[in-house]
């Protein structure tokens, strides 16, 4: 066997390494003779499509990312419009709420509250230290739309650095998938026979922020050049401790972050065919957000550069943002509100409260509708409001009605995730607006023909920034991941649609194009790094955009 020695500078010397060896090929007698790579391809996705529940499909690639990882991805990329909804949302919704049921074998790392004080011994458990380069954290306690999962939320960890690896080329051996196991307030999880987490109600507070400083410190210390990522933590926490380790250590936010930037792309290039329509300057826009939680909240922040980068001021850009919540119009005479929906209060309403979505579409005048919510809504007079369990179909046709009355191409964003979960469906939207929304959901819709021409909903699914993100961040060794570096990834998915998919009305690229987009988008990130100066691979900096783009492109693995 060769061994192929790569050089690599460590604190200023140069030193050698084993470069990653491919997979030995099985001696001979040990696979069948006429066995051919090609054909068993072929094999294993009819095996996949001969599943008639996404969730059996979901177990079966599981199986097929342990034994042969290589064709699970390489099946990926080829069909990523097929596999994307089955690795991650929606089937992993459903995955979460089996995990207990359909778990087979160990997958990433599980570190409990009863750890505490020995998280580091933990923590050396993982067999590939040196390798890592980043994690997926989470600890269960909001899993998209379906609440505290408590250790079921692991497959959102996993599933989200499947789409890392299909989507940016990232090493299997570098992603750890991480769950945090502080109890859990579901009480139908504590009452399962087969749950696999702790018996115990959710730790909160002082206690459980001992145990992220503790738990942050030593992945610091194993993992020295590693990224966290954090996933589905409850909307209050989510905030507290992205401000709390942001500028300590290299992490982000999907929820806040994530969703931000790939929602501000899609606004970017809806915002530009709705004006083209109406005649109206793209800062006359006006957004209205029905949910104010982390999501909601953090995308609300990153749209805000949509009107900074065309020339408002911060105060002028909050001014055109306004929330409902589940006590309608948020604003500040209402009274006490939870810390991270004060900076969007509004502070020019001082009348009764507006609790009906259509009394506040009525005030508002919006020319986006954005949906981050679990809140379903009655909309018929008196007008009032309901919280369930769900957010489906909360933009009735009423709702959509009067946007499309108050826009010639209505901008409307159902992100809520997953597909039960969403306040409308493209037929709706389309339906009810003579099908001229502008319309981008968080889970997948099928295009429809309408008026004799296919029409396509966009899917404002932040695996179209995260891999390209963390790619940019990985490869310039970031000390922290920036409000620039985040930007900097809408932009540059923004700028990604060909001239092809911009002729037919596409919000977003096609995701089969994932691989270039993030390459793209890690190239634009990493030129943020070195303009912010958070950059250690100081050796990219001279490198023209196109070596950059070249660079990035040359450290994707290939399966």
């Amino acid at each position: 066997m060769t061994i192929i020695l790569t050089p690599y500078w460590s604190n200023g010397v140069q030193r050698l390494k084993m470069a990653i060896q491919p997979e030995p090929k099985p001696k001979p007698g040990l696979i069948p003779p006429a066995f051919d790579e090609d054909i068993h391809a072929l094999r294993c996705l009819n095996q996949l499509r001969s599943k008639d529940k996404n969730i059996e499909k979901y177990i079966y690639l599981s199986m097929l990312k342990e034994q042969n990882s290589s064709m699970f991805y390489k099946l990926c990329l080829q069909y990523m419009s097929e596999f994307t909804p089955l690795i991650y949302t929606p089937t992993v919704g459903d995955a979460c709420l089996q995990y207990s049921h359909i778990y087979r074998r160990p997958e990433g790392l599980f570190i409990s509250i009863k750890d505490k004080g020995n998280i580091r011994e933990v923590i050396r458990s993982w067999t590939k230290i040196d390798k890592a380069r980043i994690s997926v954290v989470t600890d269960g306690s909001r899993i998209l739309g379906l609440g505290d999962l408590g250790i079921n939320g692991m497959p959102i960890s996993i599933g989200k650095l499947s789409l890392y690896i299909a989507g940016a080329g990232i090493r299997p051996a570098s992603t750890i998938p991480i769950c945090l196991d502080l109890g859990t307030n579901n009480q139908k999880c504590l009452d399962d026979p087969l749950y696999l987490g702790l018996r115990q109600k959710r730790i909160t507070g002082p206690a459980m922020t001992e145990f992220m400083d503790e738990f942050m410190h030593e992945m610091s210390v194993a993992f020295p050049k590693l990224l966290v990522q954090f996933e589905d933590f409850s909307t209050d926490n989510a905030f507290l401790y992205l401000e709390r380790y942001r500028n300590k250590y290299p992490v982000f936010n999907d929820d806040i972050q994530g969703t931000g930037a790939v929602v501000l792309s899609g606004l970017i290039n809806a915002a530009r065919l709705s004006s083209a329509a109406s005649g109206r300057p793209i800062t006359d826009h006006r957004i209205l957000f029905f949910g104010a939680g982390s999501a909601g909240t953090g995308v609300a922040m990153q749209l805000m550069s949509f009107f900074t980068l065309n020339g408002l001021s911060q105060y002028q850009a909050r001014e055109r943002i306004w929330f409902i919540d589940s006590q309608g119009l948020v604003f500040d005479a209402r009274g006490p509100m939870a810390e991270h929906k004060k900076f969007f209060a509004r502070k020019d309403y001082n009348g009764p409260p507006l609790t009906g979505i259509l009394d506040i579409i009525e005030y508002v005048k919006p020319t986006a509708l954005l949906g981050l919510s679990t809140i379903s809504v009655r909309l018929s007079h008196p007008v009032s409001i309901f919280l369930t369990l769900f957010s489906q179909n909360a933009f009735t046709p009423d709702v959509i009605q009067a946007m499309a009355v108050l826009n010639q191409r209505p901008i409307i964003f159902p992100l809520s995730n997953p597909v039960c979960l969403s306040e409308c469906s493209f037929q709706d939207a389309v339906d009810h607006t003579s099908g001229q929304v502008l319309f981008a959901s968080g889970s997948p819709f099928p295009a429809i023909e309408y008026d004799d021409r296919t029409l396509y909903p966009g899917q404002g699914n932040n695996m179209y920034i995260f891999p390209g993100m963390g790619l940019g961040a990985i490869l310039s060794r970031v000390t922290s991941l920036t409000d620039s570096m985040v930007e900097a990834s809408s932009l540059g998915l923004a700028g990604s649609l060909t001239e092809e998919e911009r002729s037919i009305g596409l919000l977003y690229p096609r995701i089969e194009r994932i691989r270039e987009i993030s390459a793209q988008i890690a190239t634009q990130v990493s030129r943020a790094a070195q303009k912010e100066g958070v950059d250690r691979s100081t050796n990219l900096r001279s490198m023209s955009d196109a070596e950059l783009f070249e660079f990035v492109s040359s450290k994707m693995w290939n399966p």
